[in-house]
């Protein structure tokens, strides 16, 4: 699968490529001033903004819907802006289109519907627009490139990823916790897919957009989607997250651009400690094979002796111990813990096994003893 690559689509000169806007077109002078105002920052490329804004719950703003698309035609006109809407069904699209709209995205609760994204791929076919895909709401990394296939499909390949976090039922510090091994490895499975990050939604706080952002641009993601209005206290939606124009400037100021690749003496002390970590993941391996190994060696002895598989006190006394033994050590916590439990989980499917063989042999011997 192939994707044109984002500088050929979107002319940006300066990295990386910012899309701003407000969350919502609340009115036209809204999008205009704030359209006037971010345009004269040299890395915003895309005017961005809601105009069907389906809420969770009824009575909410829910958009000033097509209304809005006069607006986007009169900011690309007067600012140069190249503009970009979410759509959500056939009808958006095809109103956007007629309006001229120059990019089309695909919200993270459309995505999470394979139905919806593949009616929205059939009303695609055949027009040539870039489009933009947010993960779905829910950490499923399946859902996400089935919706980039479904509209590659279709042949469209101006396309590109938006990662904007995913909800979780774990509480943390950010309004959608960013999973970043999730992103990390949409690039790794679709090579050549462009990457954008929405660190408004990520965060859900305008404090934490700057260093949200820094980290995405230090994972080598291409742009970044942050949600703009000129008056954040008073916008009908999503106020905390919204940042002002003077904010979105000084963020683009201090973000730091790095250099995929360095001098030859960086390049060399690099693979020095590549090779270092390479060793040390062969080490591992091994550990864990010979664990492993001891933990079919324990299924045979317990089955032996009619001993459960699971042991509870055991199992809590070793997490415990492990993890406080890690901790002292430096590691992080959440990946110790995360770590341990996967290792008990594999532990404990080895030795089911196990216990399963021997339930077919004696299945089998007491089949040969009734024949005999």
């Amino acid at each position: 699968m192939e994707f044109t690559p984002l500088n050929q689509w979107v002319a940006f000169d300066e990295k990386p490529l910012i899309i701003a806007g407000p969350c919502s077109a609340e009115s036209e002078e809204q999008i205009m001033e704030t359209a006037r105002q971010i345009s004269a920052i040299p890395q915003v490329r895309v005017f961005r903004a809601g105009l069907w804004k389906p809420r969770t719950r009824p009575g909410g703003f829910e958009g000033v819907g097509s209304a809005g698309l006069k607006w986007l035609a009169r900011v690309k006109r007067e600012t140069g802006l190249l503009t970009t809407v979410e759509v959500a069904r056939p009808e958006h699209v095809e109103l956007a289109v007629k309006e001229g709209v120059d990019i089309l995205w695909i919200g993270a609760r459309t995505v999470v519907n394979p139905f919806s994204v593949q009616e929205l791929s059939e009303a695609l076919s055949g027009i040539d627009i870039p489009l933009l895909v947010k993960n779905p709401v829910n950490p499923d990394l399946k859902l996400w490139i089935g919706a980039i296939e479904r509209l590659a499909a279709t042949g469209h390949t101006k396309i590109a990823a938006v990662h904007r976090g995913f909800s979780q039922l774990e509480k943390s510090g950010y309004r959608y916790p960013p999973l970043w091994e999730i992103p990390i490895d949409l690039m790794r499975l679709m090579p050549g897919l462009p990457v954008i990050c929405d660190p408004s939604h990520i965060g859900g706080c305008a404090s934490m957009v700057q260093g949200i952002s820094q980290h995405a641009l230090d994972l080598e993601m291409q742009g970044l989607m942050i949600e703009t209005h000129i008056d954040p206290v008073h916008a009908l939606t999503d106020q905390k997250q919204q940042v002002t124009p003077q904010a979105l400037k000084a963020i683009t100021e201090n973000l730091v651009i790095r250099e995929p690749k360095g001098t030859y003496e960086f390049e060399r002390n690099l693979e020095a400690l590549r090779r270092d970590i390479d060793f040390i993941d062969d080490q591992m391996l091994q550990l864990l094979t010979k664990r492993m190994e001891i933990a079919h060696e324990m299924g045979i002895y317990k089955n032996e002796h009619n001993i459960t598989i699971l042991q509870i006190a055991r199992w809590k006394e070793l997490y415990s111990d492990r993890l406080n033994k890690g901790t002292r050590m430096g590691l992080n916590s959440k990946f110790l813990s995360d770590m341990l439990k996967l290792l008990h989980e594999e532990s404990i499917r080895v030795q089911t096994d196990v216990l399963r063989e021997n339930e077919n042999l004696k299945q089998v011997d007491d089949r040969n003893q009734d024949i005999a």
